[in-house]
C-alpha cells in the first residue's frame, strides 16, 4: 500500500475543497476528528456485528445496482410498455437497454469497503494538517503492525470502539505522532479482520477520490 501517494492525493483534494469553499486559514481540525468519528460508526453500522438484537448481522460487503432506466429488466421500452398494458394498447416489442446492455444490471458495490475508505479519507486529512505525513511516520505505520488476535464479533468491536476513543485522543496528543500512528496502524489492523487486502484498499481510495473530486466538480 503506497501511503506516501495516498497523503500527497489527499492533499491536492483537500487543499481544492479550502480554496473552493474559502476555508483559507480558518481551524478544520475539529470538524476532521468528528468527521472521522462519524465514518468510524457508519462502517461499524456497514460490519453489523454488534446488532445482537438484530437477525442480519451479516457484513454488507455486496450491493447489486439495477438499471433505473429499463427498472432492471434490460428492456428499453419496459416504462412504456406498463403504461401501454395498463392503457389496453399493444406494447413495443423488446429493445435492448443502452445504459446496461441489456443486463439491467450497472454493476456492484461494497458499502462496507466504501465506509472505511471513507474513514482513510479523514484519516490522511488530519495527517497531512498535522504534520504527520512524512516518510518517518509512514515507515513507522507500516512497520508496527500489531500482532492478530482471533477475528471473533468482540474482537473487532473493541477494536472500532478504541479507534474512536483514539480518535478523540487527537484533541489532547496533537503533537504527539504516537498517538497518530498508533491509530493507523489499529486502522489498518481493523481493514485485516474485516477481510481487506491492501490492494483493495488502496485501489477502493483511488476510486473514491475521484469520486470526491467530480462532486466538487459538481458542486457537492
Amino acid at each position: 500500500m503506497n501511503l506516501q501517494k495516498m497523503f500527497e492525493m489527499q492533499k491536492v483534494l483537500d487543499d481544492r475543497i479550502i480554496k473552493e469553499k474559502g476555508l483559507e486559514g480558518q481551524d478544520l481540525l475539529p470538524n476532521l476528528i468528528l468527521a472521522l468519528q462519524v465514518e468510524l460508526a457508519e462502517c461499524a453500522n456497514e460490519w453489523r456485528g454488534f446488532k445482537h438484537w438484530s437477525n442480519n448481522r451479516e457484513p454488507r460487503t455486496k450491493i447489486e445496482h439495477f438499471c433505473s432506466t429499463c427498472d432492471g429488466t434490460g428492456d428499453e421500452n419496459h416504462d412504456i410498455n406498463l403504461q401501454y398494458l395498463e392503457e389496453g394498447h399493444a406494447t413495443e416489442p423488446y429493445s435492448e437497454c443502452q445504459d446496461c446492455n441489456g443486463s439491467g444490471k450497472l454493476g456492484e458495490t461494497n458499502p462496507l469497503l466504501e465506509e472505511y475508505v471513507d474513514c482513510l479519507h479523514f484519516i490522511l486529512s488530519i495527517g497531512n494538517r498535522i504534520g504527520f505525513n512524512n516518510d518517518a511516520t509512514i515507515q513507522q505505520i507500516m512497520r508496527r503492525a500489531e500482532e492478530r488476535e482471533l477475528e471473533t464479533n468482540i474482537v473487532i468491536v473493541k477494536a472500532f470502539s478504541r479507534l474512536m476513543s483514539l480518535v478523540f485522543g487527537f484533541y489532547f496528543w496533537i503533537e504527539n505522532a504516537g498517538t497518530y500512528v498508533r491509530f493507523f496502524e489499529r486502522f489498518l489492523n481493523l481493514g485485516e479482520m474485516l477481510g481487506f487486502t491492501p490492494e483493495q484498499i488502496e485501489a477502493a481510495y483511488m476510486d473514491k477520490n475521484a469520486v470526491n473530486h467530480q462532486r466538487q466538480q459538481e458542486g457537492y
